[in-house]
């Protein structure tokens, strides 16, 4: 009877971290995302006031768009200039995950948590006081080395004890990140045609964006527990700095090097394990990131979406992935996680074929439903696999070297897709891609064969 006490009591606290850490997510995202509808128009401003730092880059633009054979077309220029700048940002996340995630198993996830968050509070603050592209570009250096909510937040899911709580914890970010994803964009909209009168269009979104985030700073820290209990707490300060090479070095993030030099390292077939999932995570997200960019090239192109058009495009996409993720990836039991993954990853293979040779809008959507799935099902179940390797000290340092994977897949995924988009043709692109995804189909299948025998 203690025993189902215990389990009960435990379930309860399970649930709450899950439900605290989805809304604080929420929170976080809601204010990420009302930049991107913007981001065109915020480009086009700048381009219009002679700042040096944005006509440096503008001509980092264009010698790309040469290089590739990208129409001079506005259009192009913004989507081409705007993945620039988001690989800018992912390639600093790619940097401060690891640390950040490594820090948080010598000071706990809450404290990190709150540091990260004022951080953002800061990036937010620069942007809506940004009157020139060099103080906009900064608000987004310090935003993505300060993103680290994201891998917290895994870490804080990954210290659950149970791997049913972890697998529905996993899920609900992956709800959280469709949500946001989904209604930060129009509300960053709405409030930037609100504030027409105002000599700075987007300073309405910028505001916002700080209120979340000072939002979810009193949230964390009134409604968050710590998750890591003092005796899973890293050795010191000091062990975590000497990681700070492996946590920087690709090689050593792919092997997941700083997870072997703490006291108690994983066993030899669980770090074979985490290997690759490590690469399997990364391919994935590579090759997803170049369809996701080269999108919007396609709709442009082919059946010449509007801005309008593309918003309803992504809302689909956002919302079909909150229905997939709230019904059913949060019921994937564990042990079943690498199955679902393969199944998913699986679906994409016809999903970019569709995209690559759709001729009209349901060839198009179809392709769009099985994308939708799989970007459902991947991350969060493979962020559950993952989770469960590693020691209770260890868990940061895990999930920040694979968020930091991700950041480093997104930030090379846009450039090499969008110019074999450009030099080969979209059908070559998406053909090619379909065709790769047998590199962690195969990976997944080699884990299969392990755990069988």
């Amino acid at each position: 009877m203690s025993i189902d006490k215990t389990s009960t009591s435990e379930d309860v606290r399970s649930s709450r971290v899950i439900w605290v850490v989805f809304f604080a997510l929420l929170l976080d995202l809601l204010g990420f995302t009302l930049i991107l509808p913007l981001l065109p128009s915020i480009l086009d401003h700048y381009s219009q006031t002679g700042d040096g730092v944005y006509q440096s880059l503008q001509s980092v633009v264009d010698w790309f768009r040469g290089a590739v054979g990208v129409p001079m077309e506005t259009k192009y220029n913004s989507v081409l200039f705007g993945g620039l700048i988001g690989s800018l940002y992912s390639f600093l996340q790619f940097l401060s995950s690891p640390v950040t995630g490594a820090l948080s198993d010598v000071y706990g996830r809450k404290p990190l948590l709150l540091l990260t968050t004022v951080g953002l509070i800061a990036s937010y603050i620069l942007w809506a006081l940004s009157h020139s592209f060099s103080l906009f570009l900064l608000s987004r250096v310090v935003g993505g080395i300060c993103k680290g909510n994201v891998s917290l937040c895994t870490a804080v899911v990954a210290d659950l004890p149970c791997p049913k709580a972890r697998n529905k914890g996993m899920a609900m970010i992956g709800v959280a990140f469709s949500l946001g994803f989904t209604l930060g964009p129009l509300m960053g909209a709405y409030f930037a045609l609100r504030r027409k009168d105002v000599e700075i269009f987007y300073q309405g979104p910028a505001i916002l964006a700080v209120l979340f985030s000072i939002a979810d700073l009193l949230f964390i820290f009134f409604t968050l527990p710590e998750t890591l209990h003092k005796d899973s707490k890293g050795s010191s300060q000091t062990s975590a700095i000497q990681q700070s090479g492996d946590l920087l070095h690709p090689a050593a993030l792919f092997n997941f090097t700083a997870v072997t030099r703490t006291e108690n390292p994983p066993t030899q077939q669980r770090m074979q394990n985490l290997n690759v999932l490590g690469l399997v995570y990364f391919t994935y997200l590579f090759l997803f990131s170049g369809l996701e960019f080269t999108l919007s090239f396609l709709t442009h192109q082919r059946f010449q979406f509007s801005s309008m058009d593309q918003g309803k495009m992504f809302f689909f996409i956002g919302i079909t992935m909150a229905v997939i993720q709230g019904g059913y990836a949060r019921r994937v039991k564990p042990g079943h996680q690498i199955q679902t993954v393969r199944v998913a990853i699986a679906s994409l293979i016809p999903a970019f074929l569709l995209i690559g040779i759709a001729w009209n809008l349901t060839l198009l959507y179809s392709g769009l439903f099985l994308y939708s799935f799989a970007a459902a099902i991947v991350v969060p179940c493979l962020s559950a696999q993952v989770s469960g390797h590693g020691s209770a000290s260890q868990k940061g340092t895990v999930m920040g070297i694979l968020r930091s994977l991700g950041a480093l897949a997104r930030a090379m995924g846009p450039v090499l897709a969008s110019s074999v988009y450009w030099l080969a043709g979209a059908e070559i692109c998406f053909i090619l891609s379909s065709a790769f995804l047998i590199v962690p189909l195969t990976l997944l299948r080699r884990l299969e064969r392990q755990k069988e025998e």
